[in-house]
């Protein structure tokens, strides 16, 4: 990967407010040590792109950038994803296997949702950082790597150590340079160029769609719960609908109806699209803000019912309208019904919720 400059920066940490200016100061800081490095958040906001930036900014832009989702490795398997194992370590290991660490020597890993690893896994990592030494299941030997670590997370770990979620040890190692990204409701002031630099990227380049004053105003009013991966899907959206065409206000209502269609100004319900091995439960529940007002289906006492299959069947329809509620995104979809993302998952699992619905989070 090669090294980036001024401008190749702009190009992936976009915006020109007061706010991202800062974060790109930040990233060209930071690219001058070896610190670690702990980039904050809400979901959607752009925490990966940041840390590509940070590593092609950085000495380390020749060596690998390894990215991982904490969030998405099965608890059994972190540890092997992680740090590696040797053939016959386990069952299934049939042959050796570097982990994450040993991939990332002399560049960058990426610890994306860093806040869902378990704490188990949270000590061997804090001991990692500490001696830069890894240890391969089912090795008696120490493989020493030189590895950058920028981790990332939209929960706020301060709150996760009070509730004894998270090391306060980690949080201190991770933090010696924190990154905050800011809402794109925060900065509005960056959403047409946002809008211009996703066109240009997407498959209609050659002949976007064109959008109007006016519906540059209406996305600018837009509060953008998605962040900037809520725009981006907008933008696409507009590009395979609207290609070579002028985006209005008329437009703009078809592009925002399906986000706007869950918030209780909607004019009516709309249906609810589930994978072909889920039963649909009756109505939807509908989602204010962090809140879910959920609407049963009402049962018919005409003859008896089993109470524990009809609760368990109302929360599979909930869970399965959270994640269309937020495109599929998991913890979102998690934080919708207040839950942790973890339970989340098993949840998914418990009821096999299909994850062709569900991006990662």
């Amino acid at each position: 990967m090669e090294q980036i400059d001024g401008q190749a920066m702009a190009e992936l940490i976009v915006g020109n407010s007061v706010a991202i200016r800062e974060i790109r100061g930040l990233v060209r800081f930071a690219a001058q040590t070896n610190a670690s490095v702990l980039i904050t958040g809400p979901s959607g906001t752009g925490k990966e792109l940041v840390a590509q930036a940070l590593h092609r900014a950085s000495q380390r832009a020749a060596a690998p950038f390894v990215a991982v989702n904490s969030g998405a490795i099965p608890r059994e398997l972190i540890e092997s994803e992680l740090f590696g194992h040797e053939k016959g370590s386990f069952t299934g290991a049939i042959a050796r296997r570097l982990g994450h660490f040993e991939t990332a020597n002399n560049g960058t890993l990426f610890l994306d949702e860093i806040g869902e690893m378990p704490l188990d896994m949270q000590v061997r990592l804090l001991r990692v950082l500490e001696d830069q030494k890894v240890r391969r299941i089912g090795s008696n030997d120490d493989v020493r790597v030189d590895v950058r670590l920028i981790a990332a997370t939209h929960q706020c770990l301060e709150s996760a150590i009070g509730e004894g979620r998270f090391r306060a040890d980690l949080f201190y190692r991770l933090n010696v340079l924190p990154i905050e990204l800011p809402a794109l409701s925060e900065r509005i002031e960056d959403i047409p160029m946002l809008v211009q630099h996703f066109l240009s990227r997407g498959f209609a380049a050659d002949n976007p769609p064109v959008f109007t004053d006016e519906a540059m105003a209406i996305l600018m009013a837009h509060d953008w719960p998605g962040n900037v991966r809520e725009l981006k899907n907008l933008v696409e959206r507009a590009a395979v609908f609207f290609q070579g065409m002028e985006v209005g206000t008329d437009q703009m209502a078809m592009l925002l109806r399906p986000i706007r269609s869950t918030r209780p100004e909607a004019s009516a319900p709309i249906g609810l699209a589930v994978p072909g091995n889920v039963v649909p439960m009756g109505s939807a529940p509908a989602f204010n803000g962090q809140t879910a007002i959920i609407q049963p289906a009402t049962p018919t006492f005409g003859k008896p019912i089993d109470l524990r299959e009809h609760l368990q069947n109302e929360e599979r329809r909930v869970l399965i309208e959270a994640l269309e509620s937020t495109n599929g995104v998991v913890s979102a979809a998690a934080r919708l019904v207040k839950l942790q993302r973890t339970t989340f998952v098993e949840k998914m699992k418990r009821y096999q919720i299909g994850r062709e619905i569900a991006l990662s989070a």
